[in-house]
């Protein structure tokens, strides 16, 4: 465990350099008020791990040292790949538990065809289509009752902003967390909560068809 730790440590520790530096996923603010945000996500492609756990913290430690694994050489052609932000988990609700996705992004590079991880590792390729996010930031550490604070403030600002729109919240009991810090970076932490959204046709949101 220990050993995971010190990797994810590791990783994470690159997040912190100015972020011309490093490729994330393209998106367009569509619209934007105090405390959230919507934004149009370019199609974007992702390896992923996933677990099924009871805690934020635990469980994206473990499905990322699969990852952290395959972006270090644990792949067919032996690639090793660029650091990339943020680092992703989606979470649903999956009783007893949760199921915890995290994603790594791909470069423009490998977007289209990544090396093929190894069979062990369990490893996902998903390649989501355009679609619109609403986000809302917030700073320190993600923990559990922190995350579930956040989540349950944007979904009563999106219940605000929705109410009379011919707009849907997709998968209301799922959302994800995106991180962009070393967990060793005590101030000034960014990390955002993510939901899915569509319908909004004036914003450019394109309708939901049951996946990303």
């Amino acid at each position: 465990m220990v050993k995971v730790l010190l990797v994810l440590i590791a990783y994470l520790s690159f997040l912190v350099v100015s972020g011309h530096a490093i490729d994330s996923p393209q998106y367009t603010v569509v619209h934007s008020q105090s405390d959230f945000q919507i934004r149009l996500y370019r199609q974007s492609s992702w390896m992923s791990a996933t677990v099924h756990g009871t805690f934020f913290n635990k469980s994206t430690k473990d499905a990322f040292r699969r990852l952290y694994k395959y972006i270090h050489g644990a792949n067919l052609n032996s690639s090793q790949f660029a650091i990339t932000a943020p680092v992703l988990t989606s979470v649903t609700p999956s009783a007893p538990g949760s199921e915890y996705t995290v994603r790594f992004f791909l470069s423009p590079k490998y977007e289209e065809s990544p090396p093929q991880p190894y069979p062990e590792l369990n490893l996902q390729f998903d390649k989501w289509r355009s679609h619109c996010v609403a986000v809302r930031v917030f700073p320190g550490f993600a923990k559990d009752d922190t995350i579930s604070q956040e989540i349950k403030a944007l979904k009563t600002s999106l219940d605000d902003y929705l109410f009379g729109k011919p707009a849907v919240l997709e998968e209301k009991n799922s959302y994800s967390v995106a991180q962009y810090n070393a967990s060793y970076h005590l101030t000034d932490r960014v990390n955002e909560v993510w939901m899915n959204i569509s319908g909004l046709t004036a914003e450019g949101c394109p309708s939901y068809e049951g996946k990303y």
